[in-house]
C-alpha cells in the first residue's frame, strides 16, 4: 500500500524556453567575439550562407575585425543584433 501518490505536471515548452534563456545568458557572458566557424555552429547556418546573406552586408562589415590577411572576428552581441535586423528584412 503506497503512503503517498504524487502527480507532477510539467510544461515542456516553458522549461525549454527557460533553458534556452539561461544558455543565451551564459553565451553573452562568455563570448566577446566570434569567428566564422563559431557563427556557423551557433546559428546552424553554413559558412557560405553566412557569407552571402550576412557578412557582405555593410552593417556586418563595420563590426568585422582582423589584421591584414588574418582571421576575421565580429563582436558577438552587436553582430547578433545586426543579424536579427537582416533576418527581419527578408
Amino acid at each position: 500500500m503506497p503512503i503517498a501518490e504524487i502527480n507532477v505536471s510539467v510544461n515542456q515548452a516553458e522549461i525549454r524556453d527557460y533553458i534556452n534563456q539561461k544558455i543565451e545568458e551564459q553565451l553573452k557572458e562568455s563570448l566577446f567575439t566570434w569567428d566564422l566557424d563559431q557563427m556557423s555552429k551557433r546559428t546552424c547556418m553554413s559558412k557560405t550562407f553566412l557569407e552571402n546573406e550576412f557578412l557582405h552586408d555593410p552593417r556586418m562589415r563595420l563590426l568585422e575585425r582582423r589584421k591584414e590577411k588574418g582571421k576575421r572576428f565580429w563582436f558577438y552581441e552587436q553582430s547578433l543584433e545586426v543579424m536579427k535586423e537582416i533576418m527581419n528584412e527578408w
